[in-house]
């Protein structure tokens, strides 16, 4: 492949340097060495072509490149050189532009390969013999670090073992495993370190087989074709019919020359790649890197998208989603605590929370004394307290949970999140769950695919089904399929495959084999996840899920210009043709007509590089954006706050109750509608200078006067209550007002996202 590329590349060179230099001698007065600087340029492209057309024959195809080789070579025999340098720089430079496009998909898996656990540790006596994992037997006895791959798939031989799966399953949390557990190569030991039983070897094992499928699943791939070869089995004839007629009836050999010079397919051999390379620089813009022109044209043609959850439409790894206190207790403070203590820890859980906490801008305390007890948690002194963190059963120790507690638990079961409990001095203040949420802008792409015709939206995950369903329930999808193994997952898109052009999303390793599948990969790349990507056809440099319909969007267009490129070069070569088989162009005058055609061409298809509406629409900056979004970040922390309340509420009552109450209304005054007003006078009049339909706009008003109106309710509520006594219904009348606000704000602040997000993206 390289000496081809180099070889195209050489005949583009030299094909313009003869244009140029036989140009040059023309306007110096030798005519005769200009002609023979052109057909110097023309004859080692029409010999390059000879030998491509006889292995195109060899191979069964007959492409439309066959009329180039007769338009040069007659015109170098009739002595017209000019004519046939200019089919020789149409015809290689088509070809190196098409080369370009293509050459983007060559990609080994040396990131899969070297990820690939090489060293073993056998336990031999009391001792440890290092080897190669190839020389591992089955049955043998391996000891794994912390830290280290599990180097073959086997049985767990110790008591318990902590596994962290994402690359096999893309689960973001770490897995338990009992003794006797199956245990998968290619895991990390998140744990301390166990012992396990080899049940495969190495080429058996389940990381291996994952290299196999994906390098089966690129091999299996057709190569891509041109676009101009489908249309080569009716322009081949028609022109050799109309050249052999013009000169039949005119008995000038000139004419069919002359035909076959303005017949040459340069929009067939130029349109679509230059078309696909356009595309290809404009998603590449926008972080989007397309694999070629292939890659770009089978895109277009999808009906069925397939994605990953982990990673993909979720945001992927441990986040903190929700603070549980108990009575009394400050959710800032119990975050603050845990988050000091799991300093210490480097695991995934520990780094999530203590991330969580520098995020809120808490100030933490280095922790003294600590003690980690791997997979259950952690204890150690802050400040001049006892704090523990970790699993219920590990801080609690055999007490039985309180409401607080079990609610905690029943909230965590039904999010399918993993809960931290955290106690001072021996007494559970609260818990932190952490979790796995959809991504802000997974919505927007679901609808966004079906605007763009596709018909069919799946997840395919290697979840639970209970963790499946809690995502896959907030979306407009067609199927959910939980709890597949890699194998599973291609057999599913291959199913998907064979009833419509089908494409895979996804983030991890695990998701390799599938993306290699499908009839096109794409592969969310932002994150480093360097198997996936280069088994991908596609791959999103943004850690952005709505780049996948952008990039439908872009491929669709793309292609709708290329054919259009073919069709509009096609019909004005076919107006040429007919002119010079009646005479009335020479073939000097229909290479130079079909040189303007080739120019019209490539200028169409250079509107794939702009968007539809480029030139009339105006975008909003996105720093502009990120300004109004991060207003969003901090109404959400007042949010927090006010679901604490509701939640606090439940039993509070007296003067607790009111403090509350009072506590609620002034963030709701202060923080809520004071946004609220500002962006209906600043932000929104900003906006319809953006906005082609401010209709949108009119239903935000809207939510905008229903938040006020709960505002004032609660205003209300607050001033009356005073001097009053405080009982249950007064209590439960507040809270309702809170949680209202709450909810009505965070799906008002939602569809405000997706308002800012198109303002900037309209277009693009």
């Amino acid at each position: 492949m390289p000496s081809q590329r180099l070889l195209r590349r050489s005949l583009v060179a030299i094909a313009l340097a003869a244009l140029a230099s036989g140009g040059l001698l023309a306007l110096a007065g030798y005519p005769a060495a200009a002609s023979a600087a052109w057909s110097a340029g023309t004859v080692p492209v029409a010999l390059a072509l000879l030998l491509a057309i006889l292995r195109d024959l060899a191979q069964g195809r007959v492409g439309v490149d066959a009329i180039a080789l007769l338009a040069m070579s007659a015109a170098l025999a009739m002595g017209e050189s000019l004519a046939g340098a200019v089919v020789a720089l149409m015809y290689s430079g088509g070809n190196l532009l098409e080369d370009f496009a293509v050459a983007r998909a060559e990609r080994e898996l040396r990131a899969l390969v070297d990820r690939a656990p090489r060293v073993a540790h056998r336990k031999q006596g009391d001792g440890l013999q290092e080897m190669g994992v190839d020389d591992v037997r089955v049955g043998d006895t391996l000891v794994v670090r912390a830290g280290e791959i599990v180097p073959v798939d086997g049985h767990l031989a110790s008591a318990t073992a902590l596994l962290d799966e994402a690359a096999l399953t893309g689960e973001p949390l770490p897995v338990r495993r009992d003794r006797g557990g199956l245990l998968r190569s290619g895991t990390v030991n998140a744990g301390e370190t166990f012992e396990m039983t080899a049940s495969a070897t190495a080429g058996e094992s389940s990381y291996a087989g994952i290299v196999r499928m994906v390098t089966a699943a690129q091999t299996a791939k057709a190569p891509f074709m041109r676009m101009a070869d489908r249309y080569a089995l009716l322009l081949l004839p028609v022109t050799l019919i109309v050249a052999a007629s013009a000169w039949a009836l005119s008995g000038d050999p000139v004419r069919a020359l002359a035909v076959l010079v303005a017949a040459t397919p340069c929009p067939l051999i130029l349109a679509a790649p230059v078309a696909f390379i356009s595309g290809i620089s404009r998603a590449a813009r926008h972080g989007i890197l397309i694999k070629g022109g292939g890659a770009l044209e089978a895109l277009a043609g999808a009906r069925t998208v397939v994605f990953d959850k982990t990673g993909t439409l979720t945001v992927g790894g441990a986040r903190l989603i929700a603070v549980e206190t108990a009575q009394g207790q400050s959710a800032t403070e119990v975050l603050r605590l845990a988050a000091s203590l799991e300093q210490a820890s480097r695991h995934v859980v520990a780094v999530a929370v203590t991330a969580a906490a520098r995020a809120r801008g808490l100030a933490l305390e280095f922790p003294r004394d600590v003690r980690e007890s791997m997979g259950s948690g952690l204890e150690g002194t802050v400040g001049t307290a006892r704090v523990a963190a970790g699993s219920f059963a590990y801080v609690a120790a055999g007490r039985r949970p309180e409401a607080w507690a079990q609610r905690a638990l029943r909230r965590a079961a039904w999010r399918s999140a993993l809960s931290v409990f955290v106690s001072l001095d021996g007494h559970i203040i609260g818990a932190l769950l952490l979790g796995d949420e959809l991504r802000n802008d997974t919505p927007r792409a679901v609808q966004s695919l079906r605007r763009l015709g596709v018909s069919r939206i799946l997840m395919l995950t290697g979840d639970s089904e209970d963790a499946a369903q809690t995502i896959g329930g907030a979306l407009d999808l067609d199927s959910v399929l939980a709890d597949r193994v890699p194998a599973d997952k291609v057999d599913a898109v291959a199913t998907e495959e064979r009833l419509a052009p089908t494409v895979m999303v996804g983030d991890g390793i695990n998701d390799a084999p599938a993306l290699a599948a499908a009839r096109v990969g794409i592969a969310m790349g932002a994150r480093g996840a360097s198997a996936s990507s280069e088994a991908a056809d596609v791959v999103i440099l943004l850690d952005r899920i709505d780049c996948v319909p952008q990039a439908l969007a872009i491929a669709q267009r793309t292609r709708a210009i290329a054919l259009q490129s073919i069709w509009v070069g096609l019909t004005l070569s076919g107006a040429a043709m007919g002119l010079a088989a009646f005479g009335h162009l020479t073939p000097v005058a229909g290479a130079l007509a079909q040189e303007a055609i080739d120019v019209a061409v490539i200028l169409n298809a250079l509107r794939a590089l702009v968007p539809e509406r480029g030139f009339r629409q105006r975008l909003l900056p996105a720093t502009r954006v990120s300004g109004l979004l991060l207003e969003h970040v901090d109404v959400g922390a007042a949010l927090d706050r006010l679901r604490e309340i509701a939640d606090a509420l439940d039993t509070a009552d007296g003067a607790p109750a009111a403090a509350l109450i009072e506590e609620a209304s002034l963030i709701v005054a202060g923080r809520i509608v004071r946004h609220e007003e500002a962006d209906r006078t600043r932000v929104y009049p900003l906006l319809e200078a953006y906005l082609a339909d401010t209709h949108g706009l009119s239903a935000m008003s809207r939510a905008h006067r229903e938040i006020l109106h709960l505002a004032r309710l609660l205003d209300r509520l607050t001033h009356d209550m005073r001097g009053l006594e405080i009982d249950r219904f007064l209590v439960r009348d507040a809270q309702r007002a809170i949680e209202a606000i709450e909810a009505l704000v965070r799906i008002h602040n939602a569809q405000e996202d997706d308002i800012y997000e198109h303002a900037a993206a309209v277009g693009r």
